[in-house]
């Protein structure tokens, strides 16, 4: 989900319906609402933040460093006006980038994309047991071959995989591929993508990846017992042959 924050209804209602048609969850504040909604969102829910876009608004610095202290999400102001000291000052209160306007929501997206690289370094492909997933947005790989998913499918694998080992809720994953003021969308349409995607991992892996325990939420293992048994069933087999 990302998070709009621009005095000017209308800019971030172009910029939500942009995201929107990119298939990325979109919120937009007002500055003088985003504080007290940040300090009283639980952390849980902060995890579904994947950026912040920091338009057009008054001490924008002191925004900038507000939204800093509670989220560790990249952090992209816009500038409307070619001031340098506008923008060193923004780098030095925990921006992490500055666009000029006009700017496209997939630009966006990608400088996005290029922060989370970089702070990740080498971990740049987060891989649980023999699946890979790509911050790229590339098709994930399962087995070593290439498995296109729908938009809302993979980002639920994504976020899986980037908690793998830990129980996750419905709610987390709701969150993340819907954003966290979705209200025309029930939130057990979770239960049908991820039977989606666990019938298809299931056909390419030959068991289920995910584990699901009815109010706790779900798990997706990094090694799964059931693939170690496969696997040492097959290291018998070729020693018998």
């Amino acid at each position: 989900m990302i998070i709009i924050i621009d005095d000017r209804e209308l800019v971030i209602e172009g910029f939500r319906k942009g995201f929107d048609r990119e298939g990325v969850a979109a919120v937009g504040f007002a500055p003088e609402e985003l504080s007290d909604w940040l300090r009283s969102l639980p952390d849980t829910e902060l995890q579904a933040i994947e950026g912040v876009l920091l338009g057009c608004c008054q001490l924008a610095a002191d925004m900038a460093r507000d939204i800093r202290e509670r989220v560790r999400a990249p952090l992209i102001a816009m500038s409307e006006r070619n001031s340098l000291n506008e923008v060193l000052e923004l780098f030095s209160v925990g921006v992490d980038d500055v666009v000029r306007k006009p700017v496209h929501v997939r630009e966006i997206i990608a400088r996005i994309n290029a922060i989370m690289r970089r702070g990740r370094q080498r971990e740049e492909i987060l891989q649980a047991g023999e699946i890979q997933v790509f911050p790229d947005g590339r098709p994930p790989l399962v087995r070593g071959e290439p498995m296109t998913l729908p938009r809302r499918e993979y980002r639920i694998l994504h976020y899986l995989v980037t908690h793998k080992d830990r129980r996750v809720t419905k709610r987390q994953l709701f969150d993340y591929v819907y954003g966290i003021f979705e209200e025309d969308v029930e939130e057990s349409v979770i239960e049908s993508h991820i039977s989606k995607l666990r019938k298809k991992l299931r056909q390419r892996l030959g068991y289920d990846p995910i584990d699901s325990r009815r109010y706790l939420g779900y798990c997706l293992h990094g090694n799964h017992p059931m693939a170690s048994d496969s696997r040492a069933r097959g290291d018998l087999m070729k020693t018998a042959v």
